[in-house]
């Protein structure tokens, strides 16, 4: 018999290896996995979750965040975003956590298509907030539908397969209806005299009409954006409250920003 009496737990709990395979199987198939509901589905307790997840992330497998795991960047990347390179992957989260403490219950909130608004929607999955969320970003629903507390409201329309997103008229008309309390925008481009620009025409419509409705706008944006110019102007600098960015900006560009009618965080 094993020290201190543990003969039964110790035989039926599932080897390391065996909880691995259940545990990678369950974020392949939603994305994020919450220890609690791990707790209940390996019978084990909430500290050896803790142990295995954070040994997974060591060997590279998942991604630790607050409550629970998902896929790491590298693999999210891949899984979510097969259609446009994924870049400053990090700078991106930073952005996104930023944006977080935006939050509060029972806003209503929207947030458009790209890759910094789905790692955005990877730091709510495990907070308890009670907020709706109104979104045509595809890959950031499939994430937010895991949460319990997330009012989530997915706006239809033509479906871009390589965004992972709707968009089109029937998209635009069903944005329209909304008032949101915060817009997250992810734009592609900033600089000081053409404003906020964007590449995917198909988003430019939804971009504006939320920036309109919305009662404040804040784009979450990774610092390798700013002073770039993209295809198409979206917004001028005047429409948007803040831009949430990553801590690589010096503070005298900001100030540089500031003046011409941008606050950056």
């Amino acid at each position: 018999m094993p020290p201190g009496g543990m003969l039964g737990s110790e035989v039926t709990m599932l080897l390391y290896s065996e909880r691995v395979e259940i545990i990678l199987q369950q974020i392949q198939l939603k994305s994020v996995v919450r220890i609690v509901d791990l707790t209940e589905q390996l019978q084990v307790s909430i500290d050896t979750v803790r142990r295995d997840l954070k040994s997974m992330e060591r060997n590279g497998l998942i991604k630790c965040v607050r409550g629970g795991a998902c896929l790491p960047d590298s693999l999210s990347a891949l899984s979510d975003f097969s259609g446009s390179e994924i870049t400053h992957i990090d700078l991106k989260r930073e952005a996104a956590r930023k944006a977080v403490r935006y939050i509060e219950p029972n806003l209503v909130i929207a947030m458009n298509s790209g890759t910094t608004n789905t790692i955005l929607a990877q730091e709510l999955a495990f907070r308890n907030d009670k907020i709706t969320v109104v979104t045509n970003n595809l890959a950031a629903a499939n994430i937010l539908m895991q949460n319990s507390f997330i009012r989530l409201i997915v706006v239809g329309g033509m479906v871009d397969v390589l965004e992972k997103s709707t968009y089109g008229t029937v998209c635009e008309k069903e944005f329209s209806r909304y008032y949101p309390d915060i817009a997250f925008l992810s734009m592609e481009a900033v600089n000081d005299r053409e404003g906020f620009t964007d590449f995917r025409l198909r988003e430019t419509g939804i971009i504006e009409i939320l920036a309109d409705r919305s009662g404040k706008t804040l784009a979450v944006m990774d610092s390798s954006k700013l002073g770039k110019r993209s295809q198409k102007k979206v917004l001028s600098l005047d429409r948007v409250d803040r831009m949430l960015t990553d801590d690589s900006v010096s503070i005298k560009l900001k100030k540089e920003y500031e003046q011409k009618g941008l606050l950056i965080e």
